[in-house]
């Protein structure tokens, strides 16, 4: 009989991790509280291959016998959740129409395919978990394989109906290939407005999202206060963009906002600065802001990290930078009315408005004696934005990942924040946030453009004058060949002005030759004229793309004045009018050059021309 008991008390490896993950999801403060009665089931009733399926009645079946790890089991449970909570079952949230009735009320009718709408929920609701990153996901990140838009449940059921059905898309779900994770869209839930009901799942969702959320997200950056202790003054502050500013209350879900007096006397700040790399905000206590004021500062230095301007600064002068972000984010939050000005270290001109940082930095460093010592949110002559490397795990976020995790806050916030049209945001702001979702086109993608301007591809034509290949095949009948375009003298090449001062390594020199020489040769340019430059100018004559690439003898290595080399070009009589010039250097130059043709700079990334350049600059990377 003993034997017996322990036999029936046992449970297999299988149940034992689906138990862990239901552990795992209780102990969640946001997917803990969303509606949804589980049910365990096993392989005989669901399957092998199907973990969970969810009903429109709220009912979610769980096959204790699936091969998930708990952490996937917890993914699952939430996936089916977020169905209910979506309001995917819905009439009115599926594609269809409104039908008007004899009665004079209206009916909403669906007309859409079950099996694309489960995988278009599906698609989403993967998504929405990825980027709050809950559990294990069972699936690929959809923003990395969906080719469509994923801001919409319509929006990928529209994809889906347009491009047809992919296998792959059925790997999002929680079931097996084939089989549907919704159960009961044959019959779709409606609602009447005029009964006032409501579906209590959406209804239970959104509170859960306005008293957890922040919660969640503040625990797991490792800074949610202890319950034995109250919030501080700038702590609620950030609590109030958590749970009423959807835009910003990601960001502010993930910084640790730090109030010490002493800190804040050993780092130099004045009233507020923000440590990117740290994820950390320091907010000094004795600058005695209010309520409405630490909102303005402490949405002054999210924007700094979620626009992430440490890494734009591209090695502009750090504290002049921080100055023209300064005067462009303050304008955007006067317009946006969050919170009041402070009178202590605004930067803020009404002139300055609807500009970007980048061209406002270009004004600032012709005007050094105005903008060289302002007073920032930090102090007297100093950034707000602290740079450095990251030491540690103060904001519970790994280091890899935080640029991509301020983006995506930043972006999630907007499309949620428009989506609930909960205030104005101005048109600048909201390009710079959908551009950082853009990845940054390469250097030499760029400088492929540059050249494409200037040197279009070569016209070809038929020819007798060079007979075809299968002219053999027919020796009576006359067949032309396929031949480019003759280049007339020099006229398609550009002038090459290499810094080979002794700040140039040979290393950074070859890199860049490599890539200026094989773009040449892909834009047909027979020869370039190179000029080697450091405080005399050496004329290496009309090179091949294959002697610039390998066999090329640099020279000089001296002093730095590219100006001897331009003018060399500029006043060669065997130099074409119209060919451009591109000078590769290190910035390490003089204050000032002359250029009167079309020219660009190719500059190794992390280094600055000491003057505002006329023509394009292209910076790039040799690693």
């Amino acid at each position: 009989m003993k034997n017996q008991k322990k036999s029936q008390q046992r449970i297999s490896p299988g149940e034992q991790r689906l138990n862990q993950g239901l552990s795992l999801h209780k102990n969640h403060p946001l997917f803990s509280k969303l509606n949804g009665m589980l049910h365990i089931r096993s392989k005989q009733t669901m399957g092998k291959e199907t973990a969970a399926i969810v009903r429109s009645n709220g009912d979610i079946f769980l096959n204790k016998d699936a091969l998930l790890s708990p952490m996937e089991w917890a993914y699952t449970i939430a996936h089916c959740q977020l169905h209910l909570s979506f309001g995917h079952f819905d009439a009115q949230t599926m594609p269809g129409y409104e039908k008007e009735l004899p009665d004079g009320s209206r009916k909403w009718v669906v007309s859409c395919s079950e099996t694309f709408w489960n995988m278009a929920c599906d698609i989403y609701v993967s998504k929405f978990l990825f980027d709050v990153k809950f559990g294990t996901p069972t699936c690929v990140n959809p923003a990395s394989s969906f080719p469509g838009s994923l801001t919409d449940e319509k929006k990928i059921y529209q994809y889906l109906v347009e491009h047809g059905y992919s296998q792959q898309n059925h790997t999002f779900g929680t079931a097996s290939p084939g089989v549907m994770d919704m159960q009961g869209l044959e019959k779709p839930l409606l609602y009447d407005k005029k009964k006032n009901e409501k579906n209590e799942d959406i209804l239970n969702f959104a509170y859960a999202l306005a008293y957890s959320v922040s919660d969640v997200i503040s625990e797991a950056g490792g800074h949610h206060p202890s319950k034995n202790r109250a919030y501080t003054k700038s702590e609620r502050a950030a609590q109030w963009f958590m749970n009423h500013y959807p835009l910003l209350g990601g960001l502010a879900a993930g910084f640790q906002i730090t109030e010490d007096y002493n800190v804040c006397q050993k780092e130099e700040i004045s009233i507020a600065a923000v440590n990117v790399a740290e994820g950390i905000i320091y907010v000094n206590p004795a600058a005695g802001l209010s309520k409405e004021e630490l909102k303005f500062v402490l949405a002054h230095e999210f924007l700094h990290a979620g626009l992430c301007h440490q890494d734009r600064c591209q090695g502009r002068d750090p504290y002049l930078w921080n100055i023209a972000c300064d005067y462009v984010i303050n304008g955007w939050l006067r317009d946006m009315g969050i919170g009041e000005l402070p009178e202590r270290g605004l930067l803020y001109d009404e002139s300055l408005k609807n500009i970007s940082a980048e061209h406002l930095y270009d004004q600032i460093v012709r005007d050094l004696k105005k903008y060289s010592k302002l007073d920032t949110f930090r102090g007297y002559g100093k950034g707000d934005v602290i740079t450095g490397r990251y030491t540690g795990s103060s904001a519970g976020i790994p280091a890899t990942s935080l640029d991509e995790f301020y983006k995506n806050a930043l972006q999630n916030g907007l499309e949620y924040h428009s989506q609930t049209n909960r205030g104005y945001i101005p048109a600048g702001l909201m390009e710079e946030i959908r551009a950082l979702s853009m990845p940054p086109i390469p250097w030499d993608v760029e400088l492929g453009n540059w050249f494409d301007c200037y040197f279009p591809p070569l016209e070809k034509h038929y020819t007798y004058a060079r007979p075809s290949r299968r002219q053999g095949s027919t020796p009576d009948i006359p067949r032309p060949s396929y031949a480019a375009a003759d280049i007339p003298g020099f006229s398609r090449t550009f002038g090459v002005v290499i810094d080979t001062s002794g700040s140039m390594g040979a290393k950074l020199i070859g890199y860049a030759l490599g890539a200026v020489a094989s773009y040449a040769q892909a834009k047909e340019v027979p020869f370039a004229r190179v000029i080697f430059c450091d405080a005399d100018a050496y004329d290496a004559g009309y090179l091949s793309p294959d002697e610039i690439a390998g066999r090329v003898q640099v020279k000089g290595r001296g002093g730095t004045c590219l100006q001897p080399g331009v003018d060399l070009l500029q006043k060669a009589f065997d130099f074409p009018k119209n060919g451009p010039i591109l000078i590769i250097t290190d910035g390490y130059i003089e204050n000032h050059m002359d250029i009167q043709r079309e020219h660009a700079f190719l500059v190794p990334k992390g280094r600055r021309l000491p003057f505002l350049p006329k023509g394009k600059v292209f910076y790039f990377s040799d690693m």
